[in-house]
């Protein structure tokens, strides 16, 4: 499977972006899906992931309660919502899909298997 993710930008303290996710070449219905982001000298991090129906989702705690992932199988597409957006959510996002764990939300990039290329998104304060 082929992800591409787009939707990054440069905006201001709390405005809001939303984040793209297309996938070609296989459906994703199978996989559970998450975003990841880095930051220049950081690790790679996860942000939020979604189970296969879309019924659970999971956060990491820096983003919860402004951060929304959906999914939508039938346009093989997942998308991540941001709002009231900081400084240090500055980074590239990655898209991925975990094939090996259909029901758990995984936190650990080695967890995923195919990602998308990155789209930065810039915050400035």
């Amino acid at each position: 499977v082929q992800l591409q993710a787009s939707g990054g930008g440069l905006v201001q303290a709390g405005d809001s972006l939303r984040l793209s996710c297309a996938a070609s070449g296989s459906t994703i219905r199978h996989y559970v899906m998450g975003w990841f982001r880095q930051a220049p000298g950081k690790e790679r991090e996860f942000v939020a992931g979604i189970t296969r129906s879309g019924s659970t989702t999971y956060y990491a705690d820096s983003v919860k309660g402004r951060f929304t992932i959906s999914r939508d199988n039938a346009k093989n597409m997942v998308t991540l919502q941001m709002n009231s957006l900081k400084p240090e959510d500055t980074a590239v996002y990655y898209c991925a899909a975990d094939t090996s764990s259909p029901w758990t939300i995984r936190v650990g990039p080695q967890s995923y298997d195919y990602w998308g290329q990155g789209t930065q998104v810039t915050v400035s304060s």
